[in-house]
């Protein structure tokens, strides 16, 4: 965990600061390199390094065959996030980032929900996976982009109508039933701290989610005048005390998730968008009219967000003071692209260590043949039938 103190500190000597703080192993696991040069290609010349191979440290269970572990071993962290072309580079360091600072990296899942139709086939995303993460245990969800982008609405920004980002609302319905627990992560952050301490936190009063929540921001925004001045929509939060939270990190109960149909009451929500506009956000609304005022108040370091910038201009932002465990660019502006264009935000330096992408060089190399699946990985693909 990393500590910031004050916004007055210039901002060179806070990312010198971080920089020698977050550069060393901040974990009590153990990591092997790679043999020099391994790395992995898929179309176009898109290559990655093949990670270090992080181990389990002293006070971690015993380690068990790699081979046995299984999605429904309620003994690990099960971490879903999605796996797409678009934001493969950033899903990759968000990954490395995430086994670099654990103390048991060997006791981690990760649930990858692929789209079906994306330009880099689910297939090959999974190999991509196990070349580049080879002792990663992991699964990957193939989702029917056809079963909701009939319900999705225009927005702000036209990233925010992938379907894709609409994953998080069927994982209850996706990953594997006996999969009753899960960090939801988005492909645009890293972590600097252990995802166990994140994992430990509790759900009180029977609630779904726990995520940061940040009751001085403007709820209203977040909503058109559509919906506020209907006397019925305007009630929908009752006797709740409504506060933001970001979406792109929650830590979800999938069993209380499946009881209480949330993805059914989600998809009301953006059919009733589809008719009365009454937000201009993609997916996050409807979470907020679910969720908003009953959820787990989990602590802000956990979600350092807006790094990114508005939706709109993607402008540099400040980090906000105080401790520090995890780092969200959420907003239009991502530090793989704004480093490969030169114009990098100062906190932009901070992703870079976990980036494990290689430019595509001049001199010809051989790269991974892509093209066929090994038995090994044939497994670690799954074909999401919930809408049959």
């Amino acid at each position: 965990m990393v500590r910031f103190r004050s916004r007055r500190r210039p901002i060179t000597a806070v990312v010198f600061l971080s920089l020698a703080l977050l550069w060393p192993l901040m974990c009590l696991g153990i990591r092997l390199f790679p043999g020099e040069g391994a790395e992995s290609e898929i179309g176009d010349g898109v290559r990655f390094s093949e990670a270090p191979e992080y181990r389990n440290g002293g006070e971690c269970p015993a380690s068990f065959n790699r081979e046995l572990v299984s999605s429904c071993d309620q003994s690990l962290v099960h971490i879903a996030m999605t796996l797409d072309s678009e934001y493969l580079r950033g899903s990759m360091a968000a990954v490395h980032s995430v086994l670099r600072h654990a103390s048991c990296p060997e006791h981690l899942f990760f649930h990858f929900i692929a789209a079906e139709f994306d330009p880099v086939s689910p297939r090959v995303l999974t190999q991509l996976v196990r070349s580049v993460f080879p002792s990663l245990n992991f699964k990957v969800y193939i989702f029917r982009e056809d079963s909701v982008i009939n319900i999705i609405s225009s927005s702000i920004r036209q990233a925010l109508e992938n379907p894709l980002n609409y994953a998080r609302n069927y994982l209850g319905d996706i990953l594997d039933l006996c999969v009753n627990r899960v960090i939801y992560l988005d492909s645009d952050i890293v972590l600097v701290d252990d995802i166990r301490k994140l994992w430990n936190i509790t759900l009180t009063r029977n609630r779904v989610i726990g995520a940061p929540e940040y009751c001085h921001a403007n709820f209203t925004q977040y909503f058109t005048d559509n919906f506020w001045s209907d006397p019925v929509l305007s009630r929908v939060f009752g006797s709740r005390n409504p506060c933001y939270f970001n979406t792109g990190v929650m830590v979800m109960d999938l069993m209380k998730w499946r009881e209480g149909d949330y993805r059914r009451k989600i998809e009301n929500w953006m059919e009733l968008q589809r008719n009365r506009r009454i937000y201009d956000l993609g997916s996050l609304p409807p979470f907020l009219l679910e969720f908003a005022g009953d959820v787990e108040a989990v602590d802000h370091r956990w979600n350092q967000h807006g790094l990114g910038g508005d939706s709109v201009k993607g402008s540099c932002r400040s980090i906000h003071p105080g401790p520090v465990s995890l780092l969200h660019w959420s907003g239009k502006g991502k530090p793989w692209v704004r480093l490969d264009m030169k114009q990098p935000c100062p906190l932009d330096y901070l992703w870079e260590p976990y980036d494990l992408y290689k430019p595509n060089l001049l001199r010809l190399r051989q790269p991974l043949d892509l093209s066929t699946t090994s038995k090994s990985n044939s497994n670690l693909i799954a074909y999401a039938n919930y809408f049959l």
